[in-house]
């Protein structure tokens, strides 16, 4: 991009997270396959710690994924709090309370071990008007962070993992790691510097 470029033209293009929302809203399978690996597990853990069982949270993720589907050809980032983030978690939010309210109109009996299960598999509850502060768009950046390196890692074979893992992470020297991992120094700093771009790029990728 030109730095000299008139604002009005700057504005006009995309950036990298705008052009993986414009793939998803065009159902590539790849865009969409991103975005479920990396929300999808936030948005179960969103579910759960409303209260909702295993099983029904499972579902309800499902339900909101179907809803981003309908809705993301209307989605545009034109206020601050109108994050992609923050727009997944208000659709959370409403499929956790169109659940509680068909839950409540079909009350079931049930008895035996398996109910026993069940309960214990359940959450500790939380009340509607908590919904709110359980369900946030904001202050993701770890949990996506370590969601994206669980999906890096399934790319990399283990030895560079580590190697990526004793460098970038814990500091240890490359010369060390080398020795240790019965590799030469100079392959260390590559699977360093391939999984860090790696990173970069996934995390540049997705959706603020």
């Amino acid at each position: 991009m030109n730095p000299h470029d008139p604002p009005s033209r700057r504005n006009e293009l995309p950036s990298i997270s705008s052009t993986l929302l414009d793939r998803v809203r065009q159902m590539q399978p790849e865009a969409w396959g991103r975005l479920v690996e990396v929300f999808g597990p936030i948005v179960y853990r969103w579910c759960r710690q409303s209260g909702l069982p295993g099983q029904d949270a499972s579902d309800v993720v499902q339900e909101v994924f179907a809803s981003v589907s309908r809705g993301i050809g209307n989605f545009h980032r034109s206020q601050v709090d109108q994050s992609f983030r923050n727009w997944l978690a208000t659709i959370t939010r409403n499929r956790v309370r169109d659940y509680r309210r068909r839950a409540a109109k079909q009350p079931q009996a049930a008895g035996g071990t398996e109910a026993l299960a069940e309960l214990q598999n359940v959450a500790d509850p939380v009340e509607p008007d908590d919904l709110d502060s359980t369900f946030s768009g904001e202050n993701l950046e770890g949990e996506i962070s370590r969601r994206v390196l669980d999906l890096v890692r399934s790319e990399f074979e283990e030895r560079s993992w580590l190697a990526f893992q004793k460098t970038a992470v814990l500091g240890q020297l490359p010369i060390e790691v080398a020795e240790e991992l019965d590799m030469n120094v100079a392959a260390v700093y590559q699977a360093k510097s391939r999984i860090l771009r790696r990173l970069r790029q996934l995390l540049a990728d997705l959706p603020k």
